[in-house]
C-alpha cells in the first residue's frame, strides 16, 4: 500500500497495483481501474516516485526473503557436528 494525501489534507492508502493512471490537470486525479477518481495534493512525478520506490521496496524484499530461505536450505543441509555428551558427577548422599 501506499500513502497519499486527499486536498483537505486527509491522508489514506491505495494498492498501487489498482492504478491504471495518473493525470496532472492543475490538481493530481489518481484513476484506478474500476474507474474510481482520487484527487491527491502529490503532483504527478511525487505520485510516480511513490509508486516506483514501493516496486523497488517489495522486489528487494523478495530479494532478501529469497536469500534468507537459500541460506536456511544450506544450513539444513550442512552435516552437523556431533555433539559430545554432556557427563556430569552428583555426590551420594548418604
Amino acid at each position: 500500500m501506499i500513502s497519499l494525501t486527499r486536498l483537505n489534507g486527509q491522508r489514506f492508502a491505495v494498492n498501487p497495483d489498482l492504478i491504471q493512471r495518473a493525470e496532472a490537470t492543475p490538481d493530481t486525479i489518481v484513476t484506478l481501474v474500476d474507474g474510481t477518481k482520487l484527487l491527491v495534493k502529490e503532483g504527478l512525478d511525487e505520485v510516480i516516485a511513490i509508486v516506483d520506490d514501493h516496486r523497488a521496496a517489495m522486489v528487494a524484499r523478495s530479494i532478501e526473503i529469497a536469500n534468507a530461505a537459500a541460506a536456511a536450505e544450506e544450513d539444513a543441509q550442512r552435516p552437523r557436528a556431533r555433539s559430545r555428551a554432556h557427563l556430569s558427577v552428583q555426590p551420594e548422599v548418604d
